[in-house]
């Protein structure tokens, strides 16, 4: 028989978790700041987004980390650390791309047929900068083709890290396979040094859009004059139903009246008391 007493074992670590409470707590915060439900089958996922938190701050474990932001003790800057850690920031140029064919082929012609000069547009939950460059690149291309139109992107998002990396303008180079070749040869630079992995949008482009935070639960939008076109995708699916009709009706104040609402492929205003009518799949207009 094995004689296992001369070996030394130690009891498998415990593992660094979030109490109830302090998920509560944390889960409200959220809420009450940027309108975003946590439920309690993410708290996994809270706790490995938080996790990275813990030594930026010299904070003993995870548990300490979330009693520090809830008390207060690490002042608002770090609340807005937090804000970036839990939001989700999934975004391709391209992406759901039925809708930038709905505005190429339907929305622009019209407003050119209007003898409209400038769209004004607005990416409202803009991430790292997929979406309001492929609108960019849309319109800086139908404005070469139509005499006298100008443009204007707006991108706005509430997670600061994502807006640093969009303002930048530089992807991994896969980031822009879905960028049709004769838009990527004029707003996608390429390195010098070919063993860079990554690219840039042209400089002429990233001047056309204006990036800034907002907090779309905040009950105003300080975006400047209305606009003609709004994106605002993927975003209403993280509210509940009361907080997607207030964002809603908001966002459709900022459009000019007959201008466009873009939501994402799965969100829906159906019941809701809006001045918007669907024109085309998960696309709205404000009435003229």
């Amino acid at each position: 028989m094995n004689d296992f007493s001369s070996l030394n074992f130690n009891p498998a670590p415990e593992i660094d978790r979030i109490t109830p409470r302090q998920f509560k707590a944390l889960a409200g915060m959220i809420r009450a700041e940027i309108g975003i439900n946590i439920k309690d089958s993410k708290q996994t996922m809270l706790e490995g987004r938080l996790r990275r938190r813990v030594s930026a701050v010299d904070a003993g474990s995870i548990g300490e980390y979330c009693d520090m932001v809830i008390g207060g003790r690490l002042g608002p800057g770090e609340f807005e650390h937090l804000i970036n850690a839990v939001t989700t920031n999934k975004t391709d140029f391209f992406r759901e791309p039925a809708h930038f064919d709905y505005l190429m082929e339907t929305v622009l012609p019209l407003y050119a047929a209007e003898n409209c000069r400038q769209i004004r547009c607005w990416s409202a939950a803009c991430s790292t900068g997929a979406e309001p460059y492929t609108l960019a690149m849309l319109l800086d291309d139908f404005a070469l083709r139509v005499r006298g139109m100008d443009y204007r992107v707006i991108a706005t998002d509430i997670d600061t890290d994502v807006l640093a990396t969009a303002i930048k303008g530089i992807y991994p180079r896969e980031a822009v396979d879905p960028v049709p070749d004769h838009l990527r040869r004029r707003y996608v630079l390429e390195p010098k040094d070919s063993r860079r992995a990554d690219v840039r949008i042209a400089p002429e482009l990233r001047r056309r859009v204006a990036f800034g935070r907002v907090n779309l639960i905040e009950p105003t939008y300080p975006i400047g004059d209305p606009v003609h076109l709004i994106f605002c995708r993927n975003v209403l699916i993280y509210f509940d139903k009361q907080t997607q009709e207030q964002v809603v009706s908001r966002l459709s104040e900022q459009l000019l009246p007959g201008g466009y609402l873009f939501l994402g492929h799965s969100e829906s205003i159906a019941g809701f008391n809006l001045d918007l009518e669907q024109v085309a799949s998960t696309v709205f207009r404000r009435s003229p």
